[in-house]
């Protein structure tokens, strides 16, 4: 460890202000009026758009929602969410092949028999570009909560949103000032989620044993009815039936074939 009369140097460093930015991340869900505004917005996804994105294929767009009736319509087939009708602005990210399919029309080919490749380096490239807009956001002072349940009904998704073949909705984020500061959710433990050189297998149940009793402190600290195995106990609520079943056939229509 540097002493007081050791210079600091770029090897010495271990925080930095994006650091604490992503540190005291958390999903807000309650807005205050301020306005976000559109050069806001723009800012945001200029920034976002230097995502790294696999063979500069580019394969995502954004979609911007203010207006309260389609906000008021993405927020149906998300279960209800509130926060979807209340944000200033909704953003979708979606993996979308279309400026691919063209070119490839172009050459004499199609995208008509693509694979789980293709699937899922344009869900990626709109995954990072996504968490990059938050993080862009977030320096700004703005905050948000991610929206996978536009996964819930993809096709109904893409029709509100006019999204063509070879468009899906990734997930959504709903963007606002914030008018709450809700507790922390704890993270699992570091040294238990970090493998070094090689993948530990070992370190899964132990992960999940200490987890559990520190997501169950958490939840009784806000008055959130749980379990003794509380994070267990969760996913297997959610995962023990088939999560979304339909999807695939879904977003097939919507020409992605992850096969």
């Amino acid at each position: 460890m540097p002493n007081e009369s050791t210079p600091l140097t770029q090897a010495h460093l271990t925080t930095s202000e994006t650091i604490e930015t992503l540190l005291q991340r958390r999903s807000i869900r309650k807005y205050n009026n301020e306005p976000v505004t559109d050069e806001q917005v723009d800012a945001i996804l200029r920034a976002a758009f230097r995502a790294p994105t696999s063979s500069n294929i580019q394969s995502y767009s954004v979609i911007t929602v203010r207006d309260p009736e389609t906000k008021q319509k993405l927020s149906v087939p998300t279960g209800n969410q509130k926060h979807i009708i209340d944000c200033p602005v909704f953003l979708a990210f979606c993996a979308d092949l279309t400026r691919l399919e063209h070119v490839l029309q172009e050459h004499g080919h199609t995208l008509e028999d693509n694979n789980m490749e293709i699937g899922l380096v344009s869900s990626i490239d709109a995954s990072l570009v996504g968490m990059s807009a938050y993080l862009a956001a977030e320096s700004l002072g703005i905050k948000g909560v991610m929206i996978g349940a536009v996964r819930n009904d993809a096709v109904k998704i893409a029709e509100i949103l006019g999204l063509p073949k070879f468009v899906y909705c990734v997930f959504g984020m709903c963007l606002g000032y914030p008018d709450e500061l809700p507790a922390q959710k704890p993270r699992m433990q570091q040294d238990l989620v970090v493998h070094r050189e090689r993948f530990d297998p070992a370190q899964s149940a132990a992960a999940v044993e200490a987890y559990d009793p520190a997501l169950k402190e958490h939840y009784e600290a806000i008055g959130k009815e749980t379990t003794p195995d509380s994070w267990s106990h969760d996913m297997d609520k959610k995962f023990s039936p088939q999560l979304r079943e339909g999807l695939r056939e879904q977003l097939k229509k919507q020409g992605f074939d992850f096969r």
